[in-house]
């Protein structure tokens, strides 16, 4: 069974409803055969990173940069997983109050340095999300976990 890894900073209620949605689509009864982990930034290990087929990561932006909780996460697996992970597939969603490039950027120059695969478009969003930013998230973990089906 393939494992799916979910990495995510979530400290307000509008990253919280876009996890949810992301957590939605990669559980949907049409994925099998798919295992779904959900680790929080600060406690997810190079070990998890290790044991899982894919991933999807989830931060505010903080400051014009991704939150420092997924920095820290980059931080503590980028070396132990460099050789182990590369071509594995990722997505991923930025929540931030009006402007998210800095934390878009970090997020691609990090993962491309670990020769991760995006496979889904990046779901950004800015203020309070709508009804279409949510279906974005569902659609984004449906994608990268349909991906991992075997």
């Amino acid at each position: 069974m393939a494992t799916l890894l979910i990495v995510h900073h979530t400290p307000s209620p509008n990253c919280q409803a876009l996890f949810e949605a992301v957590v939605a689509g990669a559980t949907t009864d049409d994925i099998e055969g798919v295992r779904v982990v959900r680790r929080s930034a600060l406690s997810a290990t190079a070990s998890d990173v290790l044991a899982a087929d894919g991933y999807l990561l989830g931060t505010p932006a903080n400051l014009g940069y991704m939150s420092g909780a997924l920095k820290h996460f980059f931080d503590q697996v980028y070396y132990p997983c460099l050789d182990e992970t590369r071509g594995r597939p990722f997505g991923y969603y930025v929540h931030g109050g009006n402007d998210v490039t800095g934390a878009v950027r970090g997020i691609e120059s990090i993962t491309t340095g670990l020769g991760w695969r995006r496979t889904a478009d990046a779901v950004t969003v800015t203020g309070e999300p709508a009804k279409s930013d949510t279906e974005a998230c569902w659609e984004l973990g449906a994608t990268v976990a349909a991906g991992l089906m075997e």
